[in-house]
């Protein structure tokens, strides 16, 4: 009966530890990036002995084999800020603490810090990126808070230059120099059809001053293609010399329509510098930076962390998890090798089933009851044999 007292004993602290296991699930239920873990249960050892040719064998109770983490991926939550991050499939996030050791974490709560360098929230440990060679780098914003402009090297003009006009201006030109200064330049095209058919003179103007001339012409209504695209060469007032082309390639004419024309520019490639104004991460975990002049430059990108076996994972805390039993993880970016994609606005929200608990925990209470029940009648047991030897 004392043999019965000990089973009892070591199902009441299985069951135990079975119940904290429970209540911490469900204390995660709404942590980001929280994995739910399930005790396992597994049998005592046995003792035999034989007696008229019968074996008999009898169990010395419960024992737990530890917990087994659940990695399913528990649903995207929108949240709205840029910098919540999640990865829609397979992959963690890599972090690295200030002494420089590697954890991974699916809880994507991350933030740029007073360096430009993202952290994460949680504990400020960095989030780390991988370059082209695969190396670890870190994710900043150094180098990347202003965008430098770009001088202007090709502007476009499309619509109707009346064949019948005798002179057509287009104005304002925009274009910028190689400091990021925007000229207004204007571009007059005269009628020489009377020396040559078709023809037009074309003087680029910046103000009064003549940046220089050119000639385009027309056949069937169409530029020809030696003339569609003019070449100057632009100096600024103060600055330096920089090739300037006219592109009249792509839906210019020169068709009768009174003196009507509608020859306009439509666009040109040089931009103003820009300061930094939205940073945010692509599918691919790729930082996007965008700018007050409407560039985007992409920079670093993420890195993700995968195992292939639970024995490799160890729970630390705080949504982090690190490599456990000498078994590396594979280590690559979101969309690629079987990683999933990031989305960023987002957060994994933990993958508890709260239903899954309480039906767990209505199957702890009733085995805690019956182990207790066990060491309850074999106490009785024992204070009646030790009743009948008084007797």
């Amino acid at each position: 009966m004392l043999d019965s007292i000990n089973v009892g004993v070591t199902g009441l602290l299985g069951y135990q530890q079975g119940l904290r296991t429970i209540a911490n699930n469900t204390a995660n239920l709404n942590t980001p990036g929280y994995k739910s873990s399930t005790l396992q249960f597994t049998d005592l050892f046995y003792s035999s002995s034989s007696s008229g040719g019968r074996s008999t064998q009898l169990g010395y109770g419960l024992d737990t084999a530890g917990t087994r983490l659940d990695f399913s991926q528990g649903d995207l939550r929108q949240t709205g800020n840029d910098f919540d991050l999640a990865v829609d499939g397979e992959g963690l996030f890599v972090l690295q603490d200030a002494q420089g050791q590697t954890s991974y974490t699916r809880a994507g709560q991350f933030g740029f810090d007073a360096n430009g360098v993202l952290v994460s929230r949680v504990d400020g440990s960095k989030v780390m990126g991988i370059d082209e060679a695969g190396g670890s780098v870190e994710i900043s914003l150094d180098g990347q808070r202003v965008a430098a402009g770009k001088e202007t090297s090709l502007v476009r003009l499309t619509g109707n230059l009346s064949s019948t006009s005798t002179e057509e201006t287009v104005s304002p030109v925009k274009v910028f120099d190689a400091l990021g200064q925007e000229h207004a330049l204007s571009v007059k095209f005269t009628n020489t059809h009377a020396t040559s058919a078709g023809s037009w003179k074309v003087e680029v103007f910046d103000g009064t001053t003549l940046v220089g001339t050119s000639q385009v012409v027309f056949v069937d209504g169409e530029p020809t293609l030696s003339s569609s695209k003019l070449a100057f060469s632009y100096t600024p007032a103060g600055g330096v010399a920089q090739p300037l082309t006219l592109d009249l390639s792509a839906d210019v004419t020169s068709f009768a329509s009174g003196n009507l024309s509608t020859l306009a520019m439509t666009s040109q490639d040089g931009y103003a510098p820009g300061t930094l104004s939205k940073v945010t991460f692509d599918a691919t975990g790729t930082l996007v930076a965008t700018y007050s002049n409407g560039q985007t430059v992409k920079g670093s990108r993420l890195a993700l962390g995968r195992f292939e076996s639970l024995d490799a994972v160890e729970a630390l805390g705080g949504g982090q998890f690190r490599e456990a039993g000498g078994i590396p993880w594979t280590v690559g970016s979101a969309g690629e090798a079987g990683f999933g994609p990031l989305r960023a606005g987002m957060l994994e929200i933990s993958n508890v089933d709260l239903s899954r608990e309480f039906s767990s925990l209505v199957v702890m209470q009733r085995g805690y009851q019956a182990s207790s029940q066990v060491i309850s009648t074999a106490n009785d047991m024992l204070q009646e044999l030790f009743g009948m030897k008084n007797k």
